[in-house]
């Protein structure tokens, strides 16, 4: 009999623990960049509009709230941590002030950045870099015992396009070691594997049909151990998908729609725990579904592996 699609675990955060499995947890994407690829970034409004924003999406039911303020589209250039950290900590005090409840995430692979998060409340560092781009993120990380999403990457924002394709048969095992070699990094910096999730990297240095295999193969991941987060809202990959069923010169936005709704049920099904999401309501909605088609196959798979009490 097959492992169920879906593993239980406890994610142990700076102050608190979330038990991820039972449902799928929606992670708010918050962009406080001015270039956001699909034109969400909040940089434009005001420091007090954009924690009511932020504010918005909590009250709408999001379990976690992924603040970033440095865009990592393809061909973005870096931005200073200074910089960073002016667009994205008024925001993080503001939410905080009004929702101390909040569990928020900042988007982050500068170390100092991420101190300065975690000093002002911060739960989480996802770090799309997989602790590579900052050689003190590692430390900052275990040292501050905060939760830490660990996401592949294949190079950096202005490689991506000059990228040689791999072949399919390569992506899921490039993307798996990895990880590997990711959470080898992260549990030699002293992270307990209890506090990672781990992220395949939809988009990051992966070019068109290689993020779609790497979703078909999503369910390997699950033999290395930690819960997934998956980031396919509006992704490129998705639009080119569906371009010649729709019509044409549609926003991005709306191209993107339906498309990541049904990668986001796929992610599901294979057994993605966290979904990092442009927009909530239509993701609860998809994701009840495939929480209902999961929870309809667990009554006898659950035995299996020790989760019926």
């Amino acid at each position: 009999m097959p492992p169920p699609s879906r593993p239980l675990y406890r994610w142990q955060l700076r102050s608190r623990t979330l038990e991820l499995g039972g449902r799928t947890s929606l992670m708010a994407i918050v962009n406080l960049t001015p270039d956001s690829f699909s034109g969400d970034g909040l940089a434009h409004l005001s420091v007090e509009d954009a924690i009511a924003a932020a504010v918005t999406a909590h009250d709408a039911g999001a379990d976690i709230l992924d603040l970033g303020a440095e865009s990592t589209r393809p061909g973005a250039m870096n931005i200073s941590a200074a910089e960073e950290q002016a667009r994205l900590l008024p925001v993080l005090e503001g939410l905080l002030r009004e929702r101390p409840d909040a569990i928020v995430s900042v988007d982050t692979y500068h170390a100092a950045t991420a101190r300065a998060a975690i000093r002002a409340g911060a739960e989480i560092i996802n770090d799309v870099s997989g602790l590579e781009w900052d050689t003190d993120m590692a430390r900052t990380v275990a040292e501050t015992g905060c939760g830490l999403i660990l996401m592949h990457t294949r190079g950096r924002p202005t490689q991506w396009k000059l990228q040689t394709r791999l072949p399919a048969s390569k992506v899921l095992p490039i993307v798996f070691s990895g990880l590997c070699e990711r959470l080898s990094l992260a549990e030699a910096s002293g992270l307990s594997s209890e506090r990672i999730l781990i992220d395949p990297g939809f988009g990051f240095g992966k070019i068109d049909n290689e993020n779609m295999v790497l979703l078909a193969g999503l369910g390997r991941l699950h033999e290395l151990g930690r819960p997934l987060l998956v980031g396919l809202s509006r992704k490129g990959f998705l639009g080119k998908a569906v371009r010649s069923v729709q019509k044409a010169d549609l926003p991005v936005i709306e191209a993107r729609r339906a498309a990541t709704l049904a990668a986001n049920v796929a992610a599901i099904l294979a057994g993605a725990h966290v979904l990092r999401v442009h927009e909530l309501q239509p993701a609860r909605e998809a994701a009840a579904v495939a929480d209902a088609l999961l929870e309809a196959e667990e009554p006898t798979l659950k035995k299996v592996v020790g989760f019926d009490a």
